[in-house]
């Protein structure tokens, strides 16, 4: 069993988005991603799909040449290899889940772009 609380120890970062790595289970990687009012993830994508569940805030989510408001209790699914974008406009909390063969480190990258 893994246990982790999503709502413990939130640190909202003027300079940098926050990404944890909760827990890894058979099959997936589970992160939680922090934003403050205004951060954004540049166009990026991954080599596995991906989940992505909003549990506080509201982010504009593109993909391709769509742009999609999120809020909390939004949950979407992406595969592999489709380009997209994240931009708080709010406080917001994500929790990403990626497939195990997936890396927290290239999740991290994607805010050095």
């Amino acid at each position: 069993m893994n246990k982790f609380n999503i709502y413990e120890n939130i640190e909202y970062s003027s300079s940098k988005v926050q990404i944890t790595s909760m827990f890894e289970s058979d099959a997936s990687k589970e992160i939680r991603i922090v934003f403050t009012q205004g951060q954004i993830m540049k166009d990026h994508k991954t080599s596995y799909p991906i989940t992505v569940e909003i549990f506080e805030g509201t982010i504009e989510f593109g993909v391709k040449d769509q742009s999609y408001t999120l809020i909390k209790g939004d949950i979407v699914s992406l595969e592999a290899s489709v380009v997209h974008n994240l931009k708080a406009l709010e406080n917001s909390i994500v929790r990403l889940s990626l497939s195990k063969a997936d890396s927290v480190k290239r999740v991290s990258g994607v805010l050095k772009l």
